[in-house]
């Protein structure tokens, strides 16, 4: 199931798509709910970011490979950092180029979206408190990343979160396609069979660390192609069984 997060005649709307129509479920602020679904047509709505999380929890170096090309050791534990939900960005919208920084960069990434609040959870229990899948992107100011030798400013400028462009609820994440494209030009294309830490591990560790809500999104890291974008660029990522998320960079 594909459940979207929209915007129709000036109004916030969540419901399910059906490959073709949007059937809307409910409205915010949640005084009303569809008894029977409204078809919309998709030209009809704009796509939001499907999820508002109270946080986004990302994962550093989860695949060797990606490792490999800055030079680092596979880390024993995931390693792991936070985004603010100010980074977070509509599908289609414009990842704003800070003035601070000189080299910003894309990461493609798979996205958790929590149905569930999860606490110490085991890594059997872990996949019941997920929702389903997105694409994300972990856009990154490089030279401040390496200036600062932490990631709170790098990864935190607003827009730096594109989130979409729906929720995918019956996927396995074992071994999925991810592919990103910059002006149409592959620059990244590897599969999430490839992480070190799979999404049952990295669930059951974040929840050992702090609690997650329903809602709360956790990025799993990015495979190697990471590269620099440039104002009036395109960056479009794609991920087997979920669909495109598509930004420009202003």
């Amino acid at each position: 199931m594909r459940l979207v997060r929209f915007m129709h005649g000036g109004r916030t709307g969540y419901g399910v798509h059906d490959g073709e129509k949007v059937y809307a479920t409910c409205w915010e602020p949640f005084d009303r709910i569809e008894e029977e679904p409204q078809p919309l047509e998709e030209s009809d709505v704009t796509m939001l970011a499907p999820s508002v999380p109270s946080k986004i929890v990302a994962v550093g170096l989860n695949y060797s490979d990606h490792a490999a090309e800055f030079g680092l050791e596979i880390p024993e534990e995931p390693v792991l950092f936070l985004k603010a939900s100010s980074t977070l960005l509509d599908p289609g919208g414009a990842v704003v180029y800070p003035a601070q920084s000189l080299r910003v960069d894309y990461e493609a990434e798979l996205a958790v979206v929590m149905g569930a609040e999860a606490r110490s959870l085991s890594e059997d229990e872990a996949p019941g408190a997920v929702l389903g899948y997105t694409c994300g992107l972990d856009m990154t100011a490089r030279d401040l990343q390496l200036k600062d030798g932490q990631w709170t400013r790098a990864k935190n400028f607003d827009t730096f979160c594109p989130l979409g462009p729906w929720v995918e609820t019956d996927l396995d994440p074992g071994d999925l396609a991810i592919e990103l494209r910059l002006n149409g030009e592959v620059r990244q294309s590897s599969g999430t069979s490839r992480m070190i830490f799979g999404v049952p591990a990295l669930v059951s560790f974040i929840s050992g660390v702090m609690t997650l809500y329903p809602g709360d999104v956790i990025l799993t890291g990015t495979p190697p192609g990471v590269g620099e974008v440039r104002r009036g660029d395109e960056v479009s990522m794609t991920i087997e069984g979920i669909g495109t998320l598509s930004v420009t960079i202003s």
